[in-house]
């Protein structure tokens, strides 16, 4: 009896080095496809860039990433916003030159190619001088705000995918849709929510796989009971056949393409680092409940940027865009509590498979976007929780003046800048993502306040630490 009680309450979760059955990892790895396939696609449509090519990218930059760091980091590389709007820019010039798509993707390549090669120095200086150097630079105070404003900028993403309406429909059909687009969102993400708070076991790990089938099943019924059809279809006005190899093209020297693109690289550094930090305190927790080893993750963040700016180079150098490890599938696994690295293999597997069979990326690309929406309300707001807990494990301040400065500076850049300027704002004549920009100016700023004496505790913040 005492044996069945510490069974059952043994917590159920898969750590880096930990292998699923293989059932259970398929499911696992398709889970963890469908959560980076929206992002990864959009910047996709987004920047011009060829949708197959983009995925097998990040699949094969996912499998080049966990081998550089030595299968010790569960962590999915996928397309990054941050790059979109100088990949814009300079495939925007290039086409007023009288370029065709190819030639505008294979100039920014070259700018992509050489933005790896800042990571990789980045990392080379963290494994050199130590992990404690990187925190002078980026300490809780600057990656768990810009974890916060990753997720907030998204989420006027989430809510117009949750409320999105096919074309389709018509301007007759349009409010009917959008209530129907709302019953389909909020389907899926309460059947999300209701799975992972109360599916225990196997069930449980697959609710970011089970919700969007529910909200699915939602659509099929609105369809076949008012006509509306909420579901997509990438082939239309594309080639159709069952296998299709993607684009691969190759980079053409561009000094103007690293001048627009290169500099971006240092930005998505404080992003790396805020999803590694994640990552460590959400894989040791399951490693504390299973009475496991240690999972030093963060201590490994040079090696991550090595890894990221190789997933870099090997993406361009293919046709792919620019990336980074995606919070999106840190919030899946922070969820599931499986952060199997072979989970990941898998996916990154899977995702080149896709990009290679036109029925398959139908598939996906099928979903309904409002049931895409709900779950991305779930996902993005669990990027920014992440962020909170971040600084809550790492002890800030939240009573200290210069804690309270580069929080509040970050995320009003950061998030300001989405909702006022789109994601890019107005800089002395350039374009300064938003997240780029909280993320230089947070670096700053803690620089300028870490000269002289440091800020005083306040009495209250010494009582709540302790001292």
């Amino acid at each position: 009896m005492s044996q069945k009680s510490l069974t059952s309450t043994q917590p159920i979760g898969y750590l880096p080095d930990e292998r699923p059955p293989f059932f259970k990892l398929i499911l696992y790895a398709i889970q963890q496809v469908i959560v980076m396939f929206p992002a990864t696609v959009t910047v996709a449509i987004i920047t011009g860039f060829h949708i197959s090519t983009t995925i097998f990218a990040s699949g094969l930059a996912t499998l080049c990433f966990i081998l550089v760091t030595g299968r010790q980091i569960p962590l999915y590389y996928g397309s990054s916003f941050s790059y979109i709007s100088a990949i814009a820019g300079i495939m925007a010039a290039r086409a007023a030159e009288g370029a065709d798509l190819n030639s505008q993707i294979q100039t920014a390549q070259f700018g992509i190619i050489m933005s790896g090669f800042v990571s990789i120095a980045a990392g080379l200086l963290i494994k050199r001088f130590g992990k404690n150097s990187i925190e002078k630079i980026l300490p809780a105070t600057i990656t768990g705000p810009i974890a916060m404003a990753i997720g907030l900028t998204l989420v006027a993403n989430a809510m117009l995918d949750a409320s999105a309406v096919p074309a389709s429909f018509g301007e007759e059909n349009a409010q009917l849709g959008q209530n129907l687009a709302w019953v389909i969102s909020f389907a899926t993400l309460l059947s999300t929510v209701f799975f992972t708070v109360y599916l225990k076991g196997f069930a449980g790990q697959l609710t970011l796989l089970l919700g969007p089938i529910f909200g699915c099943v939602v659509a099929f019924i609105i369809n076949q009971a008012t006509g509306l059809n909420f579901f997509r279809s990438l082939s239309e006005g594309a080639s159709t056949g069952l296998f299709a190899l993607p684009i691969f093209t190759l980079p053409d020297p561009s000094w103007a393409a690293v001048l627009a693109i290169m500099p971006i690289a240092i930005a998505t550094i404080p992003e790396s680092t805020a999803h590694l930090y994640q990552l460590d305190i959400y894989v040791n927790n399951l490693s504390k409940l299973k009475k496991g080893k240690h999972y030093d993750i963060a201590s490994k963040l040079g090696l991550n940027l090595i890894g990221d700016g190789i997933a870099d180079i090997v993406s361009a150098a293919i046709g792919g865009p620019a990336g980074t490890n995606y919070g999106e599938n840190i919030s899946a696994m922070t969820i599931t509590r499986v952060f199997s690295v072979p989970v990941l293999i898998a996916a990154a597997i899977i995702a080149m498979v896709i990009s290679c069979f036109r029925p398959l990326i139908d598939a996906i690309y099928g979903i309904p976007q409002p049931v895409i929406g709900g779950l991305e309300i779930y996902l993005f707001g669990a990027i920014a929780a992440q962020g909170i807990a971040i600084m809550v494990d790492k002890k800030v301040n939240f009573f200290d003046a210069k804690s309270v400065a580069l929080i509040a500076s970050i995320m009003t850049i950061g998030v300001g800048g989405q909702y006022a300027f789109g994601g890019s704002i107005p800089f002395f004549g350039a374009q300064i993502p938003c997240i780029a920009g909280a993320a230089i100016f947070g670096i700053v700023l803690n620089l300028l306040l870490s000269i002289g004496k440091k800020p005083e505790q306040t009495a209250v913040a010494e009582e709540l630490h302790g001292k």
